[in-house]
């Protein structure tokens, strides 16, 4: 072999390693001719949004936010960590509230249906026309009524009263008043030899001792003061 074709065997090996690199230039500068136009309209576009920032924004501000930012990575860690526990409890009480949620949800439909709801809405009106009718001074001397009742009605509910009321109330059905007559005092002389009168009478006479006691007015710190006595 000559020399002369062993120049052109190199020169041909050479020519064929060449080959790819002159491929990939040849690619590289056809990428470069199709994004030429796109990062010139993409700069022409930079530049036009940041004209409306131009008077309000300074590469100071921006250092001091950098400056600021730095001293803040504790603050920061600090809440990036808040944030992880925050989601790992989330994670942890995920499948409670999965289990929990359709049963408050159930229990909240039943108070609907049962009117539980429009009952408290009623209440809240009701209360917004009393305190549209009555002053807080008033509200006060109503309830201090209102409890002094409570404690008459315990008083009312005692099992002696109970049975004293029972009693009273059903009187008129033993009662035959269509049927009576008028008596003079001869007919009071002669009823109280009557049994029942006589127990009537003895009834009346405990009754009237009792009534006594409504005399006895009571104080203003609340305790019973005795009447006094006429001269």
């Amino acid at each position: 072999m000559t020399s002369e074709e062993l120049i052109i065997q190199r020169l041909d090996r050479i020519e064929s390693r060449l080959a790819p690199l002159t491929d990939s230039i040849k690619s590289m500068s056809e990428l470069r001719d199709d994004l030429t136009p796109l990062a010139n309209n993409a700069v022409k576009l930079l530049v036009k949004e940041l004209q409306d920032v131009e008077s309000s924004f300074q590469l100071k501000d921006l250092m001091e936010m950098f400056k600021q930012l730095l001293r803040s990575v504790r603050n920061i860690t600090y809440s990036l960590k808040l944030l992880e526990n925050a989601v790992d409890f989330i994670t942890t009480l995920e499948p409670l509230l999965r289990a929990s949620v359709p049963q408050l949800i159930s229990y909240l439909d039943d108070m609907e249906q049962r009117g539980v709801f429009r009952i408290i809405n009623a209440t809240l009106g009701v209360r917004a026309k009393i305190a549209k009718s009555y002053s807080p001074e008033d509200i006060e001397q109503i309830g201090d009524g209102l409890v002094a009742m409570l404690g008459l009605t315990k008083k009312i509910t005692s099992p002696q009263t109970l049975a004293f009321l029972e009693r009273v109330a059903e009187l008129p059905a033993k009662l035959d008043l269509p049927s009576s007559k008028g008596v003079g005092p001869f007919g009071l002389l002669g009823a109280i030899s009557n049994k029942e009168v006589k127990e009537g009478l003895g009834v009346l006479m405990e009754l009237t001792k009792g009534l006594g006691t409504l005399k006895i007015m009571p104080a203003p710190d609340g305790t019973a003061s005795e009447p006094s006595a006429k001269q």
